[in-house]
């Protein structure tokens, strides 16, 4: 059986960038939420931003993304879950199922402070890199600021903890 990973943590805190580097670092395959929303309703994203239109089709991109991460792991593959998971529910869900499948998993939260995350993610906006998928106004940052849940003490006492500067 694969290891499941998931990272995560808020926005600009680096889990695209750390998701990439333990993929390579296991040997395994990185599946990303922003990868999958971009490609597949990035062009028809409404104006203005309707927020449950998006979460929508980030729960369809979910079921999707967890049917293909348990084929890979299922097979003896490692798979990491790049899907922002933003709040405490979601990832207790995705830790249940890899559970419910008999596949070891492992959380993995990065942070960063809130003046750095909240540069990393204007300028991304800018340079349009290897982890831009989508713009994220000042607005929105701020919105998704406060729909992150941070982790609670017990998925803190099993994760790894990874703080980027």
């Amino acid at each position: 059986m694969g290891t499941v990973y998931l990272v995560f943590g808020p926005q600009g805190a680096g889990k695209s960038s750390y998701a990439r580097q333990l993929a390579d670092r296991i040997e395994g395959v990185r599946l990303s939420i922003d990868d999958w929303m971009g490609q597949l309703y990035g062009p028809d994203l409404p104006t203005p931003m309707n927020f449950a239109w998006i979460m929508e089709r980030v729960q369809r991109c979910e079921k999707r993304i967890w049917a293909t991460a348990a084929a890979i792991a299922g097979t003896g593959g490692h798979v990491v879950l790049d899907l922002g998971f933003m709040k405490v529910n979601n990832r207790t869900e995705f830790l249940s199922m890899a559970s419910a499948a008999q596949y070891p998993a492992q959380l993995h939260f990065v942070n960063a402070p809130l003046d750095v995350r909240r540069q990393r993610v204007l300028q991304r906006n800018i340079d349009k890199g290897d982890t831009f998928s989508f713009e994220v106004s000042a607005p929105m940052f701020d919105f998704m600021e406060r729909e992150f849940e941070p982790p609670t003490e017990q998925e803190l006492a099993s994760a790894t903890v990874f703080h980027s500067h």
